[in-house]
């Protein structure tokens, strides 16, 4: 009993923590705490638990993300979410569904380029959803749409999350994670399309007109600038002219440039643009330091190694191991905000996959495609509270039009679990 206290002290605390709404980053730095103390004594464990959120954020790949929070921020503010609407509306408007599929599309650019699935769902809500409403849309379908398009953006690269996931996995190749993450987030967005598709043609709802090819060509120029940002990050990074985090600065200063030109960016607004990308940063800053805390009580009292080996003895066949990791991520997301179960779960998993002779980068994809399923589920998806709020609706509500979201989410992760190319053959076309 006496060694497995520390893994119930951490489970117990952590869960009763989160009931009484603590906050998810004081919740895991208190528990990982209260682990500590149960194997040693009470200074060195506070003593260690500083420590290790300090020295956890004490990584130059992490200067990536304030940069790619704040070239986010300024793309949410700088009209660049109307424009790629304006595209995605003259591409698919005419399809069952239109509306329904624009703000995929849109919501794939978006998060391809602001990489942030809060700023994607609020950005594409609040322009789109009372569009959708006006063409005899439900809310709900339509935020449900909102909710899990949303996602896409964080398997699109730049992505913060598989930043983090690279420093988790103790040196995963960023540029590798990023081009591993075009075909399962393309391939998402698309069967989150044909869903959509069919849910309108059953409901019955409006389609709109087909556009012209001038109509397509002028929206197409018009969003130029913003797609061009993709080419220039992500070739840059692919290319090795710079690295991920030189990336997120160019990507600040081209999206400032961009906003000022599209004048919709004025001197006055930039105090508030910078407080809001800095509140964003201190949370995820904060997350990422009691997760890396936790990641070392974890190995502190061998429990990534227990588990380990508890799963290979259950099994040496890979598409069961697959399927139990994956069953365990999506219950895991259900109660854990993307960074922590990252940076908690990829030390524990990526020794047992990496037995099985998987390759990192793969299965940095299955996770962070796995736990996007989770922001978009309750109780801690934060995802989902974003897009129930701005369409003002509840989540009883949204939940019918969302399951069957879910279920082409989970299938596309499915797909990119058992076939690796999926995920590595554009890493391969670059010899990464």
């Amino acid at each position: 009993m006496m060694e497995h206290l520390p893994i119930l002290v951490l489970v117990i605390s952590f869960i009763c923590l989160l009931s009484i709404g603590t906050p998810v980053a004081w919740s895991i730095a208190i528990s990982s705490l209260l682990t500590m103390l149960v194997s040693i004594p009470a200074m060195p464990a506070f003593t260690t638990v500083s420590q290790r959120m300090a020295t956890g954020l004490d990584s130059f790949a992490l200067l990536a993300i304030p940069f790619f929070v704040l070239s986010g921020e300024l793309m949410n503010k700088g009209g660049i979410a109307h424009r790629l609407i304006a595209f995605a509306k003259t591409l698919v408007g005419s399809f069952p569904g239109g509306l329904a599929l624009i703000n995929v599309i849109a919501a794939m650019l978006m998060g391809a380029i602001a990489g942030s699935a809060m700023a994607s769902a609020s950005a594409m809500g609040s322009i789109l959803g009372p569009e959708m409403e006006k063409e005899g849309y439900s809310k709900e379908f339509g935020a449900a749409v909102n909710i899990t398009s949303a996602t896409t953006g964080l398997i699109i690269p730049p992505s913060n999350v598989l930043i983090v996931y690279s420093l988790a996995s103790g040196g995963a190749s960023i540029a590798a994670l990023f081009l591993a993450g075009y075909i399962p987030g393309i391939m998402t967005g698309l069967f989150l399309m044909i869903v959509a598709s069919f849910w309108a043609k059953k409901k019955k709802y409006k389609v709109g007109k087909r556009s012209s090819l001038k109509q397509v060509g002028k929206t197409f120029i018009d969003a130029l600038p913003s797609l061009f940002m993709l080419v220039v990050v992500i070739g840059g990074i692919v290319t090795g002219i710079f690295t991920a985090t030189e990336a997120s600065a160019i990507a600040v200063l081209y999206s400032l440039i961009l906003g000022f030109i599209y004048k919709e960016i004025t001197l006055p607004k930039l105090p508030q643009i910078l407080l809001d990308s800095s509140a964003t940063t201190a949370i995820v800053m904060l997350l990422i330091g009691s997760s890396m805390c936790m990641s070392w009580a974890l190995s502190y009292e061998n429990i990534p190694q227990d588990i380990s080996s508890g799963l290979l003895s259950l099994s040496d066949n890979k598409i069961v191991i697959l399927l139990i990791i994956n069953l365990l991520l999506l219950f895991v997301g259900i109660f854990m905000d993307m960074t922590p179960a990252v940076l908690i779960f990829t030390p524990i998993f990526l020794p047992v996959v990496t037995k099985l002779g998987l390759d990192p980068v793969h299965f940095g994809i299955i996770m962070v495609l796995n736990l996007c399923i989770g922001l978009c589920t309750p109780p801690v998806g934060s995802v989902l509270f974003v897009g129930v709020g701005v369409a003002k609706t509840t989540i009883e509500k949204v939940f019918k039009p969302l399951l069957p979201l879910f279920i082409a989410m989970i299938v596309a992760l499915f797909l990119v679990t058992y076939i690796p190319e999926l995920s590595l053959w554009l890493p391969s076309l670059f010899d990464l």
